[in-house]
């Protein structure tokens, strides 16, 4: 354990943070000093649901994250993508995960996130369409994320014409920030949504070093 006075402070301040049903710390100096490290260290992150409160990291790792339950089946071919687990399924089990307080506003996202945005394609009517399926994993970006402090997303088949077929994966706040990852495969893809996953809790930045880009 270290001896150094800020590293012991900042420690209380964790404990704090995880004490309060707010999230909420003393607007002292030395406080606000301790938390700004606390930011600056990716261990401290905005509430979602408490404005003005925090979240430590280490709460959020005990989240579980939720995407399709089939998607490594899909990617090995043995099921099509008609049958990968629906984007309603999976906000389903995101939303029941919730303290009740905060169903009737993750609901309100289900629109947002879990609806197939539309595709539209100029040279190829006849392709498939493209698999769209979401994520939703413990996080933020500049804004906080969805209720239970969630960022939120897809792995995405990227079509332009029937010899062109790249993948994506896209992660989201609750506003405009966003991490973006670009692959021509779908293994490279999967295995890349497996890392996120592993990685949760974090912030959108610190995804440039898996090679993601921001907005």
């Amino acid at each position: 354990m270290s001896h150094d006075p800020q590293s012991q402070y900042d420690q209380t301040v964790l404990d704090m943070i995880e004490h309060s049903p707010i999230g909420a710390v003393p607007n002292t100096p030395t406080y606000q000093d301790a938390l700004q490290r606390l930011y600056a260290a990716h261990q401290v992150y905005a509430h979602a649901d408490h404005k003005g409160g925090h979240v430590t990291a280490r709460s959020l790792s005990q989240l579980p994250h939720f995407f399709a339950e089939n998607i490594d089946a899909f990617a090995a071919g043995r099921i099509d993508a008609l049958d990968v687990e629906s984007n309603d399924s999976i906000f389903t089990r995101y939303v029941e995960s919730l303290p009740a307080a905060l169903r009737d506003k993750a609901e309100t996202y289900r629109a947002v996130v879990a609806v197939r945005p539309p595709h539209h394609r100029a040279k190829s009517p006849a392709i498939h369409d493209p698999l769209h399926t979401i994520c939703l994993v413990p996080g933020t970006g500049p804004h906080p994320g969805l209720p239970g402090n969630y960022l939120h997303g897809a792995l995405l088949e990227m079509i332009s014409d029937a010899a062109s077929v790249a993948w994506a994966i896209h992660l989201h706040d609750c506003d405009d920030g966003a991490a973006m990852f670009d692959t021509p495969t779908l293994a490279e893809a999967v295995a890349a949504l497996h890392q996120v996953l592993e990685c949760a809790p974090f912030h959108l930045e610190e995804l440039e070093a898996l090679g993601f880009r921001l907005n």
